[in-house]
């Protein structure tokens, strides 16, 4: 504990010191980052590989490169970004000018996941300098040997009164989240994430949760189906499921149902070959605690698909469900797992109201041709983010916002978005000394009509 407080009030020194907030601090701090993840990028691929037997084109793709490519983006758009942006004048304001600008938090807390836990650990930390600020990383404890690059790329690019690491389990989180950090910037669980937005209550401190919760598919009858099933397949299995954006379930037209389903296996084999657990490349469940839950959920409804398990490797086959109610145990809960259940409908209305049932998932994923059915969806059932006739991509992009809504979280970030949810939008009027307005003082007379008029 003493330790940690040593960090964060070091950081604190640092912060008040003005360093973070120069341009070309910031720039060069996220090319420091970028370099040193470049020197470790084999540890970054092998650590992956230990935690998760993550290939190193999964790794890549879903760690690495994306990371490039938002330090990239932030900085060639950084110094624009950080110009206060001049805002119009009210005319009950005349002679004043206001302007918004965008100032530091200060000391910020980054917990991130086991999931991804490389990307998920690094990408808010270059929103939290491009916005100025200083960070302490805390990595998640089931993802050791990441956990270990993570701390090397940091220590080896920064000194620990800028950006720190601070390893460990449960209790350091409870001892990181007790400290009146000025932001929390937090990807993980439902559950756990109400226990951070309770510790940041008591020091009111502004937060970030990056959630989960059921994201469903909707694949209507006018889908192109052998694309929507090998786009689901991909979406749903990479990373064996454990993914928060991972559609979770799929509603199918019963008119496309068959034929939707010979399509998925397909594409599951050619992702993943006839035999996945055999198959080197094909991610493990991250602990025997979460294999063991997600084993529970192959007695529900019908097996069509997969079902074969490794204990030993901790592995499941991708699943496909079939015969599946909201009653059942695997419609309880986020699955996080390489196991889909796969339900009916008749009615786009029918499945409108049961999804609204639900709390509002982090995404959703729409396969139609139709206009009218996209934004009927969009319009009626609130969910995070999404697609339309594929599944992920949204947030793979600077340019759109990543972040739930309801229970599935709150705040955003990605590209810009990082910048603006690291950073304070302060607004300042400048008011002009070459005369003043009388009719605001109470000692004006005909003060209260002038006033009515300018302010109707």
């Amino acid at each position: 504990m003493a330790k940690h407080m040593h960090i964060y009030n070091q950081q604190k020194s640092y912060y008040k010191s003005g360093q973070t907030r120069p341009l070309q601090h910031r720039l060069a701090a996220l090319n420091y980052l970028k370099d040193s993840i470049k020197r470790h990028e084999p540890e970054v691929i092998m650590a992956l590989h230990q935690d998760l037997n993550k290939s190193e084109f999964e790794s890549y793709m879903t760690e690495i490169g994306i990371l490039y490519s938002e330090i990239d983006y932030t900085i060639k758009h950084l110094k624009k970004w950080m110009i206060p942006k001049k805002v119009k004048t009210a005319l009950t304001h005349v002679g004043t000018k206001g302007k918004i600008y965008p100032d530091p938090y200060g000391v910020t807390l980054i917990i991130a996941p086991w999931n991804y836990p490389f990307q998920l650990a690094m990408a808010p930390l270059i929103g939290a300098i491009a916005g100025g600020n200083t960070a302490i990383v805390k990595p998640s404890e089931l993802t050791p040997h990441t956990a270990e690059v993570i701390e090397k790329i940091i220590t080896d690019a920064f000194i620990p009164e800028f950006i720190a690491v601070k390893q460990g389990g449960v209790d350091v989180s409870q001892q990181l989240l007790d400290t009146p950090f000025d932001y929390i910037f937090f990807t993980g669980s439902v559950n756990v994430g109400k226990i951070v937005m309770e510790k940041a209550s008591k020091h009111l401190t502004p937060h970030t949760l990056e959630l989960g919760g059921k994201s469903p598919g909707i694949v209507h009858e006018d889908a192109s189906l052998k694309l929507a099933a090998k786009r689901i397949a991909w979406g749903k299995f990479i990373n064996a499921g454990q993914t928060c954006v991972a559609p979770d379930y799929v509603y199918v037209h019963q008119d496309v149902k068959d034929d939707f389903l010979t399509y998925l296996t397909d594409a599951i084999e050619e992702l993943y070959s006839h035999q996945p657990l055999e198959n080197p490349d094909y991610t493990h469940i991250v602990s025997d605690k979460h294999f063991d839950r997600l084993t529970h959920f192959l007695d529900d409804g019908t097996l069509f698909y997969g079902g074969d398990t490794n204990k030993e490797t901790r592995t499941i086959a991708p699943t496909v469900l079939t015969d599946i109610t909201w009653d059942m145990p695997v419609m309880a809960e986020e699955i996080f797992g390489p196991i889909l259940p796969v339900l009916t409908y008749e009615s786009l209305d029918f499945i409108i109201d049961d999804i609204t049932k639900q709390p509002k998932p982090l995404a959703l994923y729409l396969f139609t041709e139709t206009a009218y059915t996209r934004e009927k969806v969009i319009a009626e059932i609130p969910f995070g983010g999404g697609c339309i006739n594929d599944t992920i991509y949204h947030l793979a992009t600077p340019h759109l916002p990543f972040g739930g809504v309801g229970q599935s979280g709150t705040g955003n970030y990605h590209g810009k978005f990082s910048f603006d949810t690291f950073t304070h939008h302060k607004s300042i009027l400048k008011q002009t000394t070459m005369f003043d307005v009388p009719l605001r003082y109470p000692n004006q007379k005909a003060g209260l009509k002038w006033v009515k008029i300018l302010m109707k």
